[in-house]
């Protein structure tokens, strides 16, 4: 009797831990690589696009594949460590084929592709595309009306068309749960026309999370593809020290049209952050620090702390100023970290607990002096305070790291480490 081999959706593959014959995790699944064939023959599939622990992206044979099953991919333990490179005749699976439209070719219906289905050949390592899962109707806000079905590849066309204006809604929903840091390597790693689709669909809130964690060129790329409105939106959306540094990274035209656009108080705190010398305490600081009044509880201070939209390192400690409670502030009284919170009763007022020996950093401090006041005084952020006592923000240990490491950091964290591109010579072969 025939053993048939279970189909295996793509979709359910995103994220999913790959794991060697031992039980250690190698990585996760990030994408899969296929090369398409001509004569409506199914596509053969090439591999799996594996983010390793230093989130270095490589290329794993499907001939290495041992299992997919249960939530999770097996290998033969052979892994090749060079960084993938996406060659001309392959395309990228989850990056290139979700949400292309594709036409039926019994009826000659649009359709939107939403899911792929891959399968091992009988008695084979090879694996290849064997079904199309497609919405009928134009691609758009409704197409959701539209039947649904699954076809086998021979079923559509339109998968070799260059495509502009390609959705990418089923490509996020497959990087959904991703943390921005992960979302903005899988972004990085598509190509400029599919970059900018995918950066087009996110929300304005998730888009700003993604653009703080992307290098320089890849945020400067996106944001010169969004309408200006929008771009707006983002930047207010944005940590403004983040806004700040990827508003100095435009042309001068460009950022005052957007800082016109912006709100009044968030255009006034990125103008704030730079008129400061980059990497100095003003130029490096977060002007959203949680700010309390003399009179506020220690209740009150942890009903802030719990703000999950908070940074770990600005949620670490509160700072206790005369009103206003927004930066600049009033008279800057001291500084009470999380732990103190936890020692004391809820009905204690901060001002009491504010810890004021602590000097506060003035805004012109240099970039070493600040490394140095974390290290000596074991903060995770200080207080930055001008000539006349008012708090105008807090320098927290991650931007201070953004700035010692090399400016092309995000992009070789990405890339991996040098050398993981070296020449293939002696290595095991990839299969392609």
């Amino acid at each position: 009797m025939a053993v048939v081999t279970p189909r295996v959706f793509v979709s359910h593959l995103a994220g999913v831990a790959v794991f060697d014959p031992n039980g250690d995790q190698v990585g996760r699944v990030r994408d899969l690589v296929a090369m398409l064939r001509v004569g409506g023959r199914p596509p053969r599939l090439l591999g799996l696009v594996v983010e390793v622990v230093s989130r270095r992206r490589i290329f794993l044979p499907m001939t290495r594949v041992t299992g997919v099953e249960s939530g999770q991919v097996i290998t033969t333990g052979v892994v090749n460590m060079r960084r993938f490179e996406q060659r001309a005749s392959e395309t990228l699976v989850l990056g290139e084929l979700l949400d292309r439209r594709v036409s039926l070719v019994e009826t000659g219906e649009e359709a939107t592709v939403l899911d792929i289905g891959i399968i091992q050949l009988p008695a084979r390592r090879d694996w290849e595309i064997d079904k199309v899962f497609v919405r009928k109707g134009k691609g758009g806000a409704l197409r959701r009306k539209g039947e649904a079905l699954t076809v086998d590849w021979s079923a559509v066309t339109g998968f070799s068309l260059e495509e502009h204006g390609q959705g990418a809604e089923n490509l996020l929903a497959t990087f959904e749960q991703l943390r921005p840091a992960d979302l903005a390597s899988a972004l990085h790693h598509l190509s400029p026309k599919r970059r900018g689709e995918v950066a087009a669909a996110l929300d304005d809130d998730r888009l700003a999370d993604v653009l703080e964690e992307l290098p320089e060129d890849d945020r400067v790329e996106i944001m010169g593809k969004l309408a200006e409105e929008r771009a707006a939106d983002v930047l207010e959306a944005m940590d403004p020290d983040d806004a700040a540094d990827l508003l100095s990274e435009l042309p001068e035209e460009e950022k005052e049209r957007l800082l016109g656009l912006m709100r009044p108080d968030d255009a006034a705190d990125v103008r704030r952050l730079m008129a400061y010398e980059e990497r100095t305490a003003g130029g490096l600081m977060t002007t959203e620090p949680i700010v309390l009044r003399p009179d506020a509880t220690i209740a009150d201070a942890l009903a802030r702390v719990r703000d999950p939209d908070l940074s770990p390192s600005l949620a670490a400690q509160v700072y206790v100023c005369r009103p206003p409670d927004e930066t600049p502030t009033g008279k800057y009284l001291g500084l009470v970290h999380f732990q103190r919170l936890l020692r004391d009763p809820p009905f204690t007022l901060v001002s009491s607990v504010a810890d004021t020996d602590l000097p506060p950093l003035p805004p012109g401090t240099p970039l070493n002096e600040v490394t140095s006041y974390l290290a000596t005084y074991n903060m995770v952020a200080a207080p930055v305070v001008d000539e006349s006592g008012s708090l105008l923000g807090a320098v927290t240990v991650d931007d201070v790291l953004d700035h010692l490491l090399p400016d092309d950091w995000r992009e070789a964290e990405m890339h991996g480490p040098p050398g993981a591109a070296a020449d293939r010579e002696g290595e095991p072969d990839d299969g392609r």
